[in-house]
């Protein structure tokens, strides 16, 4: 009997052809940050058990675009840049477990298939999409500097449908980026059975948060951010009602696992 290795589908005799290799994975980026509020009802209906809303500010919602190149253990990616280099347009939301706040991602879409492999495995819900930000650089008038009155742009597309976009101007140093996406996240890890009518295979509640941490100083501004319609997408059901603000941040992370908090208990259809 033949034994096939790798973390992650296509298993084979080496395990060179798996998707991704196992953790701890490595990540720098850009990130382009819009908060705002919305109904606080369409942030609980986005929540299955055993999660509450947040007890404070239950409607607030963060918009990230990443721009990211990651790795794994040996950086061998690095050196190869397709298998390194991707982008993602994430939704933030806040919720409470036993009395602790967590964040959660409710929609998130990026640009390649080995970073939907990796969301499978921590619980994000990964689609794929077309995302663009606009980067700083130094020199040169084709980008903004990291400066008040730097101006950024950020877009969203998927199945040929702009789903969002925004503009984000500098103003000033900040200590954050944020206080959305500033908690551990709360993700469910979910896996229908073979069988029909067989409910969930896999259904847990889980807990993970970087292992690692490294960020250059924000940059905190102005933003606008409008939402679009599309058939097979429900972002614009978090309405934007009132812009809390912008933030742009460089960082360095590091994510090696987390904890399982409950299984079988969502009651997901």
């Amino acid at each position: 009997m033949a034994v096939v290795r790798g973390f992650y589908p296509p298993k084979t005799a080496t395990g060179r052809s798996a998707l991704v290799p196992g953790p701890p994975w490595f990540y720098s980026g850009d990130l382009l940050t819009v908060e705002y509020r919305t109904h606080p009802d369409r942030v609980a209906e986005l929540l299955p058990e055993p999660l509450d809303p947040a007890p404070e500010d239950p409607g607030a919602v963060a918009v990230i675009w990443a721009d990211w190149q990651s790795c794994a253990q040996d950086g061998e990616e690095l050196l190869d840049p397709v298998r390194a280099q991707y982008k993602e347009c994430f939704v933030v939301v806040r919720c409470a477990y036993r009395g602790r706040t967590y964040s959660r991602c409710v929609y998130i879409w990026v640009d390649k298939d080995f970073a939907v492999a990796r969301g499978v495995h921590q619980g994000y819900p990964k689609k794929l999409g077309s995302i663009h930000q606009t980067r700083p650089h130094p020199y040169g008038r084709a980008a903004p500097r990291l400066a008040p009155g730097g101006t950024f742009g950020a877009t969203l597309a998927a199945a040929d449908r702009r789903l969002a976009q925004a503009v984000v101007r500098l103003r000033e140093p900040s200590e954050h980026n944020g206080f959305v996406n500033a908690h551990p996240m709360a993700h469910h890890r979910w896996l229908p059975s073979i069988e029909p009518g067989g409910g969930l295979a896999l259904d847990e509640l889980v807990a993970s948060s970087g292992a690692t941490f490294e960020g250059g100083g924000a940059w905190a501004g102005e933003a606008r951010i409008e939402l679009f319609e599309a058939p097979t997408e429900e972002l614009a059901a978090l309405e934007v009602e009132e812009v809390i603000g912008g933030y742009y941040r460089q960082v360095g992370v590091s994510w090696n696992g987390g904890t399982l908090l409950e299984s079988g208990t969502s009651g997901a259809r």
